[in-house]
């Protein structure tokens, strides 16, 4: 889903970039046309000349509100003109842009956006749509990105369409189930083993909010989409889908069920949701960040979130893998490069994400000087290095980590593959988000009934595409 993170929690991420110009038009580069700028090659294999004159412009540049995050960007610009003199980079901020669907839309229409544009993975298909981004497929070599090798192969095939690769990743995140530390070790329970299973999370829910004062064992979501966005995300964790191969809702069924009956046993047999329910992002996050809630599926930031913006302390949460461990929902962003742009410009964009992004040891994953800075560093995304890489930056992370990353083991020795969310992911969210509510409000609601209107409805949205 996601959504949220354009609206609510932007600030949350470990990145913590700010967005982009609408006002930008077109790309910048002293190319004429299709003939390559000096020193530089059209052959894509070759990568970048540092002779080559290229000028980016680049969004997300940190604005001036986060110091830190801003200073480090200058640093990085800087550190790149070391290899790439020759290359002008056009950092561009503008508030509101990545948190807002509507303004990343009508910059598309317009063909307004930078010549490297921030996008999130669900944004793929939009990009494409108005003929966007350029295919980078033949720049993206392990010549131009030494660690290609060892990102993650999920995460790349989410920036890819018909086998053409559109983009590069800078962060990612994997769903699982987000515990608080304090209260499980009040409750008897292992906070480093978080459950693995749907029968141990409602019997860790129920000692939990066997603790009383008003503490609930496990939350979830029901409004705002929000609720179908975690049905799909507990049905991925089952093995299950919410959208088939053959284009129809594929929820109704035994699993779907099992996650309604769930649900409506810990709501009105154990009593350990708690009696407020019709919740939405921000609510649970609240709830466990001032000590009134044990449990609830998340993704990594939302520790971020609360740390920041709520004064938790980044040592009273921890991570395991989603229950089920089958799949987990995932998601991220990265970066595209304007459909048009030069032969040297996507060379110049591929060299810029690559050291900004995508290599170990720098740019973004220069733990230590995060740390000097005052940033968070130890949180398990983004996490889409795998092999030596990944070796290499978790020793890193931990050296410099400014939280118990042990918190995370259970979660980072666990992993779960990722997969995207349904096809018209937002319209299926709110018909499940009825489901959702109708089990957690009203304990003489009928699971099979639920779903059966819920698949109706969900068809009815996909036939519609």
């Amino acid at each position: 889903m996601r959504t949220h993170v354009r609206r609510n929690v932007a600030a949350a991420l470990v990145s913590a970039l700010a967005v982009t110009a609408l006002a930008a038009c077109g790309t910048s580069s002293s190319s004429d046309g299709d003939k390559p700028p000096a020193g530089g090659s059209t052959d894509a294999s070759a990568p970048l000349d540092p002779k080559a004159k290229v000028t980016l412009s680049i969004d997300c540049m940190p604005p001036a509100a986060k110091a830190a995050e801003l200073k480090e960007w200058k640093e990085d610009v800087a550190e790149f003109n070391k290899t790439y003199p020759n290359v002008t980079i056009d950092g561009r901020s503008t508030p509101g842009q990545c948190l807002e669907p509507p303004r990343f839309t009508a910059m598309l229409k317009a063909k307004s956006q930078p010549d490297v544009f921030y996008a999130y993975f669900t944004d793929l298909q939009q990009v494409l749509d108005n003929d966007g981004a350029e295919d980078i497929s033949a720049y993206v070599t392990p010549a131009s990105v030494p660690a290609l090798q060892d990102i993650d192969r999920h995460v790349l095939d989410v920036l890819k369409r018909d086998g053409k690769l559109y983009g590069l990743p800078t962060s990612n995140y994997t769903m699982g189930l987000l515990v608080n530390r304090k209260l499980f070790q009040q409750a008897g329970l292992d906070p480093d083993s978080p459950p693995r299973t749907w029968e141990e999370v409602r019997a860790a829910a129920k000692k939990i909010a066997a603790l009383g004062n008003g503490v609930a064992g496990f939350g979830e979501y029901s409004v705002e989409n929000t609720g179908g966005w975690h049905y799909t995300a507990t049905m991925y964790g089952l093995g299950g889908e919410v959208v088939g191969a053959d284009g129809k809702a594929a929820f109704n069924n035994a699993t779907g069920k099992q996650i309604v009956d769930n649900l409506h046993a810990m709501r009105w047999e154990d009593d350990s949701m708690g009696r407020t329910q019709l919740l939405k992002w921000g609510d649970l996050q609240k709830q466990m960040a001032s000590d009134k809630l044990g449990m609830f599926l998340a993704a990594p930031d939302d520790i971020t979130y609360m740390v920041q913006q709520l004064g938790a302390e980044y040592a009273n949460f921890g991570m395991g893998p989603i229950p089920g461990g089958a799949a987990t929902l995932a998601g991220g962003n990265g970066y595209m490069i304007k459909k048009g742009s030069s032969p040297d410009q996507v060379k110049a964009a591929v060299a810029w994400l690559n050291f900004k992004t995508l290599a170990v040891g720098k740019g973004q994953f220069r733990y230590d000087r995060s740390k000097a800075d005052g940033l968070p560093v130890g949180l398990p995304q983004p996490a889409f290095f795998t092999g030596a890489s990944k070796a290499e930056d978790d020793k890193l992370k931990a050296a410099s980590a400014t939280m118990p990353v042990a918190n995370f083991k259970a979660f980072l020795d666990h992993p779960v593959p990722g997969k995207a969310e349904p096809v018209k992911a937002q319209e299926v969210y709110k018909v499940l988000d009825k489901v959702m509510s109708a089990v957690l409000t009203n304990k003489d609601a009928d699971p099979g009934q639920l779903l059966a209107e819920a698949e109706k409805a969900v068809n009815q949205v996909l036939a519609n595409q």
